[in-house]
């Protein structure tokens, strides 16, 4: 999802989304750990879309506090 979808989103969604993406990166984990994993690009884009949710929430908190 790109940074100007995420920017549409509350706050809470973001919050909630940011649950389920490090719900999935904790299950990628220990698929790797076990040796199950499939398909290892999956990681980083679990990673980067992270960043990402994490980038417009402090964007959106620093907008309130301005």
């Amino acid at each position: 999802m790109k940074a100007s979808e995420l920017r549409d989103k509350s706050s809470s969604e973001l919050n909630g989304m940011l649950l389920d993406l490090r719900k999935e990166q904790f299950s990628l984990r220990m698929q790797h750990g076990t040796g199950q994993l499939g398909t290892p690009h999956e990681m980083r884009r679990v990673r980067k879309e992270i960043a990402r949710v994490k980038t417009v929430l402090n964007q959106k908190q620093d907008e309130k506090k301005a």
